[in-house]
């Protein structure tokens, strides 16, 4: 049984939304950050980012950072660009990518599910990621990034989302990344029965992402023995079947003390290599199927699968292409024991595409490159649902749900 509650959002004017709200503060870095709230005073960056707006040899954990982030963050309320809703209500938030679109349920979704288990997780976090959350939430007393939860898609919530994504949305804008983002407030009593009803009949959420945030807002909920709001965490929920999962692609600094043919007589161990196309751009770059990846050295792209002896038997974890390329690749061939500690060993997000290996590589900065077939939602349920813990960076969600949007406040 799954337990959400309503809210009274604090929410962006409809006609500054689309200069206050944000991607998350861990998929860009500060001088990222810097240069997109450049000349907009109104840019959640201000208070997600806030080393921004401080010297740029400032210690990104130093009190004078979320201080700023503070002092930013009450600016906005106090000009009116962030307002509170006067109900608690549920709401919808609508993305469209491309072809791709998406609506989510966004609530108070419940620390005490999460700490037992109902709202699954399958990443590890880092405690020092988590304490930098904390220290975020503690100090703005308010939750401003949403935890991305899946949900086993229910016929009953999809009509619902449909009558009422059919009306005119509260906050409606297209960001300049070209992902457009709307919002609608579901406040009327019989319909948030609905929703509370729906989920309840549910046996469980997962964490699709915002691992660390979650985690945060539980440590926060223990250190208020759970009082008032901060017994909850600020959540959107997707139905499984319309969430979009790229890849997360490999780049290794050097080849273990190989050349590259002895890494390729290596890899024939793990790969049956595929013919070379001459086409531009090579297909190879892009696996087309579970079990294929591209491999990128020397400049040269080439398509490889794994062996079916490596692929024939395990569970859903075990299967995992991240799996896979880090016992078998990464760690036997290439030496990279720990992927979460390891120096030799960085990650490149799907929405950057192939051309970004390619660019790694060819610079000097990287040796060689894997370009992987993105996980599977059900995959992820699955591994949840048996208590596995995923290999780091096995899924990258898009489009990103933005800041402030909806903060929760404490």
């Amino acid at each position: 049984m799954v337990t959400i509650k309503p809210f009274a959002a604090l929410r962006p004017r409809p006609e500054l939304a689309g200069r206050i709200c944000e991607l998350p503060y861990d998929v860009m870095s500060s001088e990222e950050a810097r240069q997109a709230a450049a000349g907009n005073p109104w840019s959640f960056l201000h208070v997600s980012k806030p080393e921004i707006d401080l010297p740029p040899a400032t210690d990104l954990y130093a009190p004078e950072v979320y201080a700023k982030g503070k002092e930013n963050f009450q600016r906005l309320i106090a000009e009116g660009a962030l307002r509170q809703d006067p109900q608690p209500a549920f709401y919808l938030y609508r993305q469209i990518m491309g072809r791709h679109s998406q609506t989510g349920l966004v609530a108070a979704a419940s620390c005490g599910d999460y700490l037992k288990g109902i709202i699954k997780k399958h990443e590890l976090t880092r405690p020092d990621k988590e304490s930098d959350r904390v220290r975020h939430i503690e100090t703005l007393n308010s939750q401003t990034g949403p935890v991305f939860l899946v949900y086993r898609a229910r016929p009953a919530l999809d009509q619902l989302v449909a009558e009422k994504i059919a009306q005119r949305p509260s906050i409606d804008f297209t960001a300049l990344d070209g992902v457009r983002h709307m919002a609608w407030v579901v406040g009327e009593a019989a319909d948030i029965r609905r929703v509370e009803a729906e989920f309840a009949d549910m046996p469980a959420l997962y964490i699709a992402d915002g691992h660390h945030r979650c985690a945060a807002a539980a440590r926060v909920c223990q250190t208020r023995r759970g009082a008032g709001p901060s017994a909850n965490f600020l959540s959107v929920s997707f139905p499984h079947d319309q969430v979009q999962i790229l890849p997360y692609h490999r780049v290794v600094k050097d080849l273990n003390g190989m050349s590259p043919a002895q890494l390729r007589e290596r890899l024939g161990t793990v790969f049956a290599f595929e013919p070379v196309s001459a086409e531009a751009p090579p297909p190879a770059a892009i696996p087309a199927r579970k079990h294929q990846l591209g491999f990128y050295l020397a400049g040269k792209w080439q398509a490889v699968s794994f062996r079916p002896n490596l692929t024939a038997a395990g569970d859903a974890l075990e299967q995992l292409d991240v799996t896979l390329l880090q016992k078998h690749v990464l760690e036997a061939i290439l030496g990279i024991r720990d992927p979460r500690t390891s120096k030799r060993l960085n990650f490149v997000g799907g929405i950057r595409g192939t051309a970004e290996l390619e660019r790694l590589v060819n610079c000097g900065e990287y040796a060689c490159a894997f370009s992987l077939f993105p996980t599977r939602i059900e995959d992820l349920m699955s591994i949840a649902d048996a208590g596995g813990i995923m290999p780091p960076k096995s899924t990258w969600f898009e489009p990103k749900l933005r800041d402030a949007m909806f903060c929760h406040l404490l």
